[in-house]
C-alpha cells in the first residue's frame, strides 16, 4: 500500500478525539468531481477501501476520502467509551466534510458505514448526493450480527504474520469462497497493525462489547423510514452472495420502495463484500460514471 498514492490529513472532532482520514487523487473544488467519501464497516478502517479509491481515483478522476472512526486505524481511541455509537460517528463523518470543505458526496458505506448513512440521511441531507449501501440495508438480519459477535468476542490472538490470512480464510472461508491467497492476506493487512511484528486488530476492544448482550430475540431497529428519505437520491446496494446480514428479501422490498435502485450481487462473498474485486469495483463505476452523465 504505496503512500505515495494518498494523503494522509488529521483533524479534530467536535468532543475531541483526534481523527484520520486519506485521500485519494484531486483534492475536493468546485471544478472537480462531486468527492467520494468511505464509511468503512464496525471495526474497520480506511485500509478497507484502499485498492477502490484508488482505481476510483485514477479511473474516474474523483476526488476520495476514506476515514477511520474514532476508535479505528489511525484515530484516536475515545476515553468515553460510551461514545462509540452511530450516532457520534455521524457527527465525525459531518465533521470530516467541514474539514474537507465537503458541501455534497457520494458515499460508499459498508455495513456499520450504511447504518451511518441512514443517520445522515436525517441529520444532513444535503450532504448526501448520491449513496452506495455495502451489504446493509433497512432490516439487519440478527444471524449475520451473531456471528459477527461471535467472532468479535472470540478472543482469538495472532502470534505472527505468517498465520494471519490463513487465520482468516478458517474464519471467514465458508463465505468467501471466491478469495484467493492474495485476497486473504490483503484482508489481514487491512484488518491488522503490526505491534512488534504481531499482529493486533486495529480497534479500541470497547467497540465490540456492547455486542455480546445480542441474543436471537433481541430487537433490531426498522430503519425504513430513513431508507424512504433516500428515494429521491442515485441509491446502489451491493449484496454479498453467502450475507447473513442483508436478505434478498429486503433488497426486493429496497427495489420496491426506490425505483431506481441499483443493485449487484458480489459472487463468491459474504458480509462484507470487497468492494476492489473484480465484479463489485466494475458495477459501482458503472453507477457512478451513471450519476456522472446525468448531471
Amino acid at each position: 500500500m504505496g503512500q505515495d498514492v494518498f494523503q494522509e490529513h488529521f483533524f479534530r472532532s467536535s468532543d475531541g478525539p483526534l481523527l484520520y482520514a486519506r485521500s485519494y487523487g484531486p483534492p475536493p473544488s468546485p471544478s472537480a468531481a462531486v468527492p467520494i467519501i468511505c464509511l468503512p464497516g464496525l471495526t474497520r478502517n480506511s485500509r478497507d477501501f484502499h485498492q477502490l479509491a484508488s482505481f476510483l481515483s485514477t479511473s474516474g478522476d474523483f476526488p476520495v476520502i476514506a476515514l477511520d472512526y474514532r476508535g479505528r486505524g489511525n484515530s484516536e481511541r475515545d476515553s468515553d467509551k460510551s461514545r462509540y455509537t452511530v450516532a457520534v460517528e455521524t457527527a465525525d463523518v459531518i465533521t470530516a466534510c467541514a474539514h474537507f470543505a465537503v458541501e455534497k458526496a457520494i458515499f460508499i458505506g459498508t455495513s456499520r458505514g450504511g447504518l451511518i448513512l441512514h443517520n445522515l440521511i436525517d441529520r444532513a441531507p444535503s450532504l448526501i448526493a448520491a449513496a452506495v449501501l455495502n451489504d446493509i440495508g433497512p432490516v439487519i438480519e440478527i444471524g449475520g450480527l451473531l456471528a459477527i459477535r461471535d467472532y468479535l468476542n472470540s478472543g482469538d490472538a495472532l502470534t505472527s504474520w505468517a498465520t494471519a490470512a490463513t487465520y482468516l480464510r478458517t474464519l471467514h472461508g465458508v463465505d468467501f469462497p471466491s478469495l484467493t491467497d492474495g485476497d486473504w492476506s490483503d484482508m489481514a493487512k487491512a484488518i491488522y497493525r503490526d505491534e512488534d511484528g504481531v499482529p493486533v486488530a486495529d480497534f479500541d476492544p470497547a467497540i465490540a462489547l456492547p455486542l455480546r448482550g445480542l441474543t436471537p430475540e433481541t430487537p433490531l431497529p426498522d430503519l425504513w423510514r430513513p431508507f424512504d428519505a433516500m428515494s429521491q437520491i442515485p441509491l446502489m446496494v451491493v449484496r454479498g452472495e453467502h450475507s447473513r446480514v442483508l436478505s434478498e428479501t429486503t433488497v426486493r422490498e429496497m427495489h420496491r420502495r426506490h425505483a431506481g435502485l441499483a443493485d449487484f450481487t458480489a459472487p463468491g462473498q459474504g458480509h462484507a463484500p470487497l468492494l476492489h474485486l473484480d465484479g463489485p469495483r466494475e458495477a459501482i463505476a458503472a453507477f457512478l460514471n451513471d450519476i456522472v452523465r446525468s448531471r
